[in-house]
């Protein structure tokens, strides 16, 4: 007779001698080192921690953002990398109040406004906010076709904004609340493709270590407009409504569907929503510094100044930076646009149903709430209307950073009127360096937004 093979005798091994076996090879495992698998571990639950801060992070850098940080660097070299470093903690520091202020009172930021100032300045701003946005979500929908033209230049543009307009509607309007979130959070990662497209563009990084350090300004009126218009792209209004909504609507998902237990917060929760934020908000200023440094050390090399979109700089990076770059370059306008826009038409929905008082969130069905989601049809349906009137979108970018200008300072200002008060923050609310950090930001936002409406001036 032959001998059994191991797995014959595994087979006809009686069910009590399997389980000790699976017992003994447990133990095993159990005793072989995990020090290798550590790393990984921390990673996975890092990832697993992130949300709401993470996505709203990401979006800051939509192709109209992309746009403003490549002529940055086209324009002014390195001279302007300091203002990553410089405008992350005020960027940060913002949305973290914005957060900790939907996980507290559990209502988002147009209802808080509402309720404790009244209805006539929440009005006015959300209007701007609105028409800002929608201006915004114009350019990037186009900046959008531009990119898929610079790889099909055969197809047309106007099916394709047709196209990514209805896409993103249906999506938004149509996937649960918790897919929805995920999918964000996934399509974030995008933003690494302009980090792998800076390296690739072989910068001297003794160079670029010493002007992010070392603040370099100009006080030409060229020089001026474009920070302000950095700080208009970095530090925008739909943030702040959204990074306040999507606090609530998480707390939502996981089953705090009642105003009063979305109301109680520990300090766990707090912790982690600040992992997320700032987590956030660096990884946004990091690609920020990254698209500066690709096109400095390119383009403002070469002599090549001019560059009014983010498809013109993916596509003049091509010929010094190879083929790779030009793709990540192009690919990540794309990524950008799918997660920035949902972003922008969903704030100002959030913004207006709040304000009008109307039932809101990516939570609800369609027919559940009429209004929240009939703003979102309605802003994608005017930024698509923007394509086709010849709306040149380096002007509507100028407009959408001169609305936001007039909006961003008022809105801030509401935020840190909130966040010190006791009576509605308990605890929770400001501390000094944060309240200082705010009144900083909200001053820089002020000066922004002239520098933005005086660039408007023939």
């Amino acid at each position: 007779m032959h001998k059994k093979t191991i797995i014959e005798k595994t087979i006809e091994a009686p069910a009590i001698g399997l389980d000790k076996s699976i017992k003994q090879y447990n133990k095993v495992a159990a005793s072989l080192p995990t020090n290798n698998l550590q790393p990984i571990k921390r990673a996975k639950d890092f990832w697993y921690s992130l949300g709401p801060g993470l996505t709203t992070g990401a979006s800051d850098d939509d192709p109209s953002g992309i746009a403003t940080y490549s002529q940055t660097g086209a324009q002014t070299g390195f001279k302007l990398l300091w203002m990553a470093a410089f405008t992350f903690p005020l960027m940060a520091v913002v949305q973290e109040i914005c957060a900790r202020m939907g996980i507290v009172t559990g209502r988002g930021l147009a209802a808080n406004i509402r309720i404790h100032f009244g209805k006539k300045i929440l009005y006015i701003s959300t209007l701007l906010l609105f028409i800002a946005n929608t201006f915004n979500i114009g350019a990037d929908i186009g900046a959008m076709a531009s990119a898929v033209q610079l790889l099909r230049p055969s197809w047309d543009f106007g099916l394709l904004v047709i196209g990514f307009t209805i896409f993103i509607v249906i999506v938004q309007i149509f996937t649960p609340y918790n897919r929805y979130a995920k999918y964000l959070k996934w399509l974030a990662l995008i933003l690494i493709a302009y980090i792998i497209s800076a390296i690739l563009a072989h910068p001297n990084w003794h160079t670029v270590a010493r002007y992010s350090i070392i603040p370099s300004i100009n006080f030409s009126k060229n020089n001026l407009l474009i920070i302000c218009a950095i700080l208009g792209t970095t530090i925008t209004p739909y943030l702040f409504f959204w990074q306040t909504s999507q606090e609530v609507e998480d707390e939502i998902a996981a089953g705090q569907t009642t105003l009063a237990q979305r109301q109680n917060t520990d300090k766990d929760q707090i912790k982690k929503m600040r992992i997320d934020v700032w987590s956030g908000m660096f990884l946004s200023n990091l690609v920020m510094f990254f698209i500066i440094t690709a096109c400095a050390s390119v383009l403002y090399s070469h002599g090549i100044f001019n560059i009014n979109t983010a498809s013109q700089a993916a596509l003049a990076l091509k010929p010094f930076a190879g083929n790779l770059s030009f793709w990540l370059f192009t690919l990540g306008i794309l990524g950008v646009g799918l997660l920035a826009i949902p972003v922008m038409a969903g704030a100002s929905a959030y913004a207006i149903s709040e304000s009008l008082g109307k039932r809101q969130g990516l939570n609800n069905k369609l027919h559940q709430a009429y209004s929240f989601y009939g703003v979102i049809i309605i802003s994608m349906l005017l930024g698509l209307a923007l394509n086709f009137i010849g709306l040149n979108p380096i002007k509507a970018l100028i407009y959408s950073a001169a609305l936001n200008g007039m909006v961003a300072p008022v809105i801030i200002i509401l935020i840190l009127l909130i966040a010190r008060n006791k009576k509605i923050m308990g605890s929770w609310k400001n501390g000094k360096i944060s309240g200082v950090l705010g009144w900083i930001l909200s001053l820089l936002m002020i000066i922004a937004g002239i520098g933005a409406i005086y660039s408007l001036i023939p």
